[in-house]
């Protein structure tokens, strides 16, 4: 092991940092305020504008995250991929599961105000694809990614975290952001479809 990494690996295990950053609660605070502000204004326009940018942003995330990001993590040395991890872990935490459920809320309000909720069979199959797979990802997301980020968050708060426990959670978390990732990328056809008309 070179002398970069030699420092990197002694600066990681001296040094417990605090990851859960609670001051971004008031971020996420703030953006479920905007999301109820835009739900009870009733303007279609800002409705579907939250619901796509945040799902733009959910999307690209976890397919940036699980397709390139994930991969090269998995390869890399330990001093490395915990200083990727100490930076994106905090961020992660709070933001990943604001998008989902700002994105699923809004995408809800925005079928119901369109009129999609109304359709009938075989045209409501869309719909219901649409749910089953937005019923999917929040379970994924909220019980097993955000719970997983947590215990490597707490992990790598450790003076001296377990290295081989931190591989583990995290090559499981990549491979089930990618997983996301497939099934925004199904939602997306489904979006498509909604937007050209059924």
């Amino acid at each position: 092991m070179g002398e970069g990494n030699q420092a990197l690996a002694a600066q990681a295990t001296l040094t417990s940092p605090n990851l859960i950053r609670w001051h971004y609660l008031w971020y996420v605070a703030a953006a479920l305020a905007v999301m109820v502000a835009v739900i009870a204004s009733h303007r279609l326009w800002w409705l579907n504008f939250v619901h796509v940018f945040c799902g733009l942003l959910w999307t690209g995330i976890d397919l940036f995250m699980g397709f390139v990001l994930g991969p090269i993590l998995r390869v890399i040395e330990l001093p490395a991929r915990r200083a990727v991890l100490l930076r994106l872990t905090p961020r992660t935490l709070f933001l990943m599961p604001a998008l989902a459920i700002i994105t699923g809320t809004t995408g809800w309000y925005l079928a119901v105000d369109m009129g999609f909720t109304a359709l009938s069979w075989p045209h409501y199959a869309w719909v219901a694809a649409a749910l089953a797979l937005v019923a999917l990802m929040t379970v994924q997301g909220l019980g097993y990614l955000l719970p997983t980020n947590l215990r490597v968050c707490l992990e790598l708060q450790r003076i001296n975290p377990d290295s081989a426990r931190i591989g583990k959670l995290t090559n499981h978390y990549f491979l089930a952001v990618a997983m996301q990732g497939v099934m925004q990328i199904l939602t997306i056809i489904i979006m498509a479809r909604f937007a050209t008309g059924i």
